[in-house]
């Protein structure tokens, strides 16, 4: 998957492109204005202001037109600068354009602004030098989006688009966008019935049977790998008081995303991190320097509050579980368990067919506690334990935690899109808050440094990862139903396939008998509809020679095998978490 914004050529190109955009609008809907146009990862949009005038997915067909139309005419795009007092002439009767310049720099002398033709724009730049270089762009949707993103603010019309150099980079990119739908996991979820969203909790997702079997499959792998890597595991409170909060730093700097309530005339937090519990239970015990590190896992449910626009199936929720785990240890111990901690999550990682690289977010510009010493110690030491264990890791300026820095995971999908997961956060702030300790060599106390980590993020997203990257066909030990068995005639052969069914139920494999009577192929097509791994096809031959007939998912080819042949094979796929090409 490209990045627009990294590529500095067709940045430029993009960001010309939405002028263009701009400009065909301000052609078919003379009373538009425009807040602000910018390059994204995913190409460009621009905010639009239409008054009542409504622009509906149909019309950016009739944009697209009109935008070509200017490109072929070929106008030059031409810089112009001009004082802050010219540019509030200039821009008099565009109250977007006026909030723009009285927000600017008061250093700023020249103020730019774009020319192509018979329009104009307040703009930074650069651009390309003429209109006809653009000609291979697609409008992709239109959205609303809030003035400057605020819900207080007027709702303006938010229209998306890309360009490239070539129809062929145009076609690859608009092919890919038709592979990542036909995969999304909002639409596939209800296809295969994992998960659903009801309108009496927006953002708070409902598992369905089968996404239950998924989740607790890979929780309960989550907690046997863990259980090899020594360690323990805990559940905390959901709400906790405001003074646990208060110590956290999380009142003074996340209190905006927390839930809360009041009980006994005292005023309560739903917890929006795992963090603080895990403290107290570190304080409920006495800890010796031979104790550490102390490994301490919990799948914890946590709350946030995020805007109802920015809700995104299981991307983007209002509560979801973390796969958190805090390491407690002594300053001698940090770099071994790093290393040690790249190297559990690169085998996770693996097991799935997901590739990643690492960043390292450092201290962020205003919110953060500590000294910008300790950050800076805990900086090189991330640094330095992702080189020795094998690992670059590029520096993310300003993105870490407002406790501590952290190593990211971006991860890459089976289409390349890139997801932010696992993170390993290095913490001596919060053992210093909550007064943590541990009796040393020498008798005295002190400070242990904590580690805060997860590898898949969340189980709610990670599992919208998993069906994006599989398409819904997850691998046969992840899949809900492992076996669909279908008897050619009911009449004939449901007996049979009864004890088939029974036989492989008893054997802990998930296996389901459709015995519906409809025809063999809508059977047959369904089961490929379910993405189930293994449909097994059981006519008279089979029954008589107490045999099945397997057909792989995606596949037309059918293999005869003995039903206990047919157990090892897939006990064998399961046990080694086999993934298909």
């Amino acid at each position: 998957m490209i990045n627009i914004k990294e590529d500095e050529k067709l940045s430029i190109k993009n960001h010309s492109c939405a002028h263009l955009l701009a400009q065909a609008v301000k052609h078919l809907y003379p009373q538009a204005k425009f807040w602000v146009g910018p390059v994204i990862e995913e190409g460009f949009y621009y905010d639009i202001d239409l008054g009542d005038e409504v622009i509906k997915e149909e019309d950016l067909e009739k944009i697209e037109k009109e935008m070509k139309k200017i490109a072929k005419d070929g106008k030059n795009i031409i810089r112009e600068e001009l004082t802050k007092k010219e540019a509030l002439e200039k821009f008099k009767d565009d109250p977007y354009k006026i909030d723009l310049i009285n927000r600017m720099d008061e250093n700023e002398e020249v103020i730019s602004c774009y020319r192509q033709g018979d329009f104009t724009d307040l703009c930074r730049g650069p651009h390309i030098a003429s209109t006809k270089e653009l000609k291979y762009f697609k409008l992709l949707k239109v959205s609303g989006a809030y003035w400057k993103g605020d819900a207080h603010n007027k709702m303006l019309q938010r229209v998306y688009g890309i360009c490239f150099d070539t129809e062929e980079d145009l076609k690859a990119h608009l092919d890919f966008l038709e592979e990542a739908k036909k995969r999304d996991h909002r639409k596939l979820g209800k296809e295969l019935g994992l998960f659903m969203i009801s309108d009496y909790g927006p953002g708070f997702p409902f598992f369905l049977p089968k996404g239950m079997i998924l989740r607790n499959i890979l929780e309960n792998f989550w907690y046997e790998e863990h259980t090899k890597e020594g360690y323990q595991f805990i559940k905390t409170p959901i709400m906790l008081s405001k003074e646990l909060w208060e110590v956290s730093g999380h009142w003074e700097n996340y209190r905006e995303n927390m839930y809360t309530s009041v009980i006994d005339d005292k005023e309560f937090a739903i917890k929006p991190m795992n963090c603080p519990g895990g403290m107290l239970v570190y304080k409920n015990s006495l800890h010796s320097y031979k104790d550490l590190p102390i490994r301490c896992g919990e799948l914890g449910q946590v709350h946030r509050h995020e805007a109802s626009g920015a809700l995104n199936g299981l991307f983007r929720v209002r509560t979801f579980t973390q796969d958190d785990a805090h390491i407690f240890m002594r300053e001698d111990q940090i770099e071994e368990e790093i290393i040690r901690l790249i190297a559990f999550i690169d085998r996770i990682y693996k097991i799935f067919g997901l590739t990643y690289e690492i960043e390292l977010s450092t201290r962020p510009e205003d919110k953060f506690i500590g000294t910008i010493e300790s950050w800076n110690k805990s900086e090189a030491i991330l640094e330095e334990a992702c080189k020795k264990a094998g690992h670059s890791c590029k520096i993310n300026p300003g993105d870490g935690a407002f406790y501590g820095p952290k190593l990211d995971f971006h991860i890459k999908d089976s289409l390349g899109r890139v997801w932010q997961c696992g993170t390993i956060q290095l913490d001596a702030n919060l053992p210093e808050r909550f007064d943590l300790t541990y009796i040393s060599q020498d008798g005295t106390k002190e400070r242990p440094i904590m580690l805060h980590r997860v590898i898949f993020g969340s189980i709610e997203r990670f599992i919208g990862i998993l069906i994006e990257h599989f398409a819904g066909a997850f691998p046969t030990w992840l899949a809900p139903v492992q076996v669909k068995v279908i008897p050619v005639n009911s009449e004939f052969q449901e007996d049979y396939a009864r004890e088939v069914t029974n036989y492989l139920k008893e054997n802990n494999i998930r296996a389901e008998l459709d015995n519906r009577n409809e025809k063999l192929g809508y059977r047959l097509r369904e089961a490929q509809t379910e993405k189930v791994p293994y449909t097994l096809i059981l006519g008279d031959n089979e029954k008589n020679e107490g045999k099945i007939s397997y057909r792989l998912y995606g596949e037309k080819e059918t293999t005869s095998v003995t039903k206990e042949e047919f157990l090892k094979l897939i006990s064998d796929e399961v046990a080694s978490k086999k993934l298909r090409s």
